[in-house]
């Protein structure tokens, strides 16, 4: 089954802040995860999410759509790269929206985007002025990518970086444009702490009131 378009998330993480799957956290009583999912929705042809354990597999199917597939990660080494090589290798679409499970805000308009950049592109990656990219919210050709995490999983590496220094033709993709889709560029806000999660409620507010 050859498909244009998957959706990966990465949810294999535990939060310690939290004491539970930052994914299940609720926001505004959904979970995480299902802003992520009602955003993807019609702009992607299958939707993966990456778990660690049983028992977390078990506690995002009480909660996600029937046709999402939930894979589980068992390998020993843990970290970003080892959850997108779990990824690239169940998926089937040609290009690959690559998602972290605790960004709420994340924008349909900026990942439609980077969607449609990524012809002739191994990669199109946000980047900030400062020069910090945001590989996980990131759009990847599968194959290339999958290549790129093997060989770097096989050197021992965890962090998406490696992947990123094994591939060629990628196009950057300035934050100061997508501001033009996300004047306050909520879709980068993780929810890592209590702290993060309250402005997340707060700033989802505001955009609600403004869509108004």
């Amino acid at each position: 089954m050859l498909l244009d378009r998957s959706a990966i998330i990465l949810a294999g993480g535990f939060s310690s802040r939290f004491g539970q799957d930052k994914g299940l956290l609720l926001l505004e009583d959904k979970p995480l995860i299902s802003h992520i999912l009602d955003a993807i929705y019609d702009i992607v042809d299958e939707t993966i999410i990456v778990v660690s354990s049983e028992a977390q597999a078990e506690n995002f199917a009480k909660v996600v759509r029937l046709n999402t597939r939930i894979i589980i990660d068992a390998n020993e080494m843990q970290g970003p790269l080892v959850g997108a090589l779990t990824g690239f290798e169940k998926a089937h679409g040609k290009f690959v929206l690559l998602l972290p499970c605790d960004i709420p805000l994340v924008s349909k308009d900026i990942l439609l985007l980077l969607l449609e950049l990524c012809v002739n592109k191994n990669a199109v990656i946000p980047r900030w002025p400062n020069g910090y990219v945001e590989l996980l919210q990131a759009v990847y050709r599968r194959k290339p990518a999958l290549e790129a995490a093997r060989n770097a999983f096989r050197e021992g590496k965890s962090d998406m970086h490696s992947i990123i220094k094994k591939l060629q033709c990628i196009r950057y993709v300035s934050t100061l444009v997508l501001q033009q889709f996300d004047p306050k560029l909520a879709t980068f806000l993780n929810v890592n702490t209590p702290l993060d999660l309250k402005k997340a409620e707060a700033l989802n507010k505001r955009l609600k009131k403004k869509k108004i």
